[in-house]
């Protein structure tokens, strides 16, 4: 499913597309909000549907070396401990995976050649050699093989993120999220797990898909009262010299710690800190930290947050 962390990136950026677009609405900007979750739902198919394209094209090559006028005894008996990889054989398999891929049209059928040179990369890397020469034979030697892919070869590969920022605008930032998402998926995969075994949702839950909206709807709702509240802790600074993705990332805390009674106040103000690392300037991280603190603790004193559930009645 994708996670809490990615869903409020996605709200931050629509929310940035919302206010910076002259022609807005809100059932316009959500619908585009939804829309780019499900890229994102996307993306995670294509990846897991690239390392069974990678065994399709080991697999073709071995046959046309098989069908030689002269075959070369290493042709006529190759080592096929890649397309024979029992991960790759549950992913190929995968019904729900399947389905989705065919009613989505995600294939990587228009990208040869960067098939091509990404299979090369792979079969002349230390990775691919060392498990093609092993004389372990084992699910859990297929697995770590899966996993590394992902990891060493292709969460490295500079072409693989060009390729994915130019089919999609909204692949720019996430892929890394994506990464985790298919390495969590290949984990859960058991021995003898048949085509039915499920894969992860779009969200983990209902809770998930409301909040989502949500913490949209709400932070548009909030918005001049949440400036307020930053302009009146930020006296020493004029709001026009505060950037303006330091303010909507406060403007998000703000509505989350507020709206949300069943999130904490740690996690939230430690997403959106770890949030303005990657989304806004260099020194950002630490004056959303303080402001935020001041902003929370004047919030806890006036009764504006309350959390509900076990273990954070009366959160400190």
């Amino acid at each position: 499913m994708i996670s809490r962390r990615l869903l409020r990136v996605k709200v931050l950026q629509l929310l940035y597309a919302y206010y910076k677009n002259q022609d807005r609405t809100i059932a316009k900007a959500e619908k585009e909000l939804f829309f780019s979750v499900g890229k994102a739902y996307d993306l995670y198919h294509y990846l897991l549907l690239l390392i069974v394209e990678l065994a399709f094209v080991a697999e073709r090559k071995i046959e046309t070396a098989r069908e030689k006028i002269i075959p070369t005894q290493e042709d006529l008996n190759p080592n096929t401990k890649f397309i024979d990889n029992v991960i790759i054989k549950q992913l190929a398999n995968n019904v729900q995976l399947k389905a989705y891929a065919s009613s989505n049209t995600i294939t990587w059928d228009d990208q040869e050649d960067f098939i091509r040179v990404l299979f090369d990369k792979l079969i002349n890397s230390e990775l691919y050699i060392n498990y093609m020469n092993s004389d372990t034979i084992s699910y859990q030697e297929d697995k770590k093989f899966v996993e590394k892919f992902f990891i060493n070869l292709l969460a490295t590969d500079d072409d693989f993120y060009s390729l994915m920022e130019e089919k999609s605008i909204y692949w720019n930032d996430e892929i890394e999220f994506i990464i985790s998402m298919v390495l969590k998926t290949i984990k859960s995969f058991k021995e003898g797990d048949d085509q039915d075994v499920s894969i992860m949702s779009l969200f983990k839950d209902k809770e998930d898909e409301t909040y989502v909206r949500d913490l949209f709807r709400k932070a548009i709702v909030n918005h001049s009262e949440h400036v307020e509240l930053i302009q009146k802790n930020t006296k020493n600074w004029e709001l026009e010299r505060i950037a303006f993705m330091d303010i909507l990332i406060m403007e998000l805390a703000l509505t989350e710690i507020k709206e949300f009674p069943s999130v904490p106040v740690k996690v939230s103000f430690n997403e959106y800190l770890e949030i303005a690392k990657f989304y806004s300037t260099s020194n950002s991280s630490n004056f959303i930290n303080g402001i935020l603190d001041k902003l929370v603790r004047e919030l806890k004193d006036n009764g504006s947050v309350k959390k509900v559930g076990r273990g954070l009645v009366g959160e400190k």
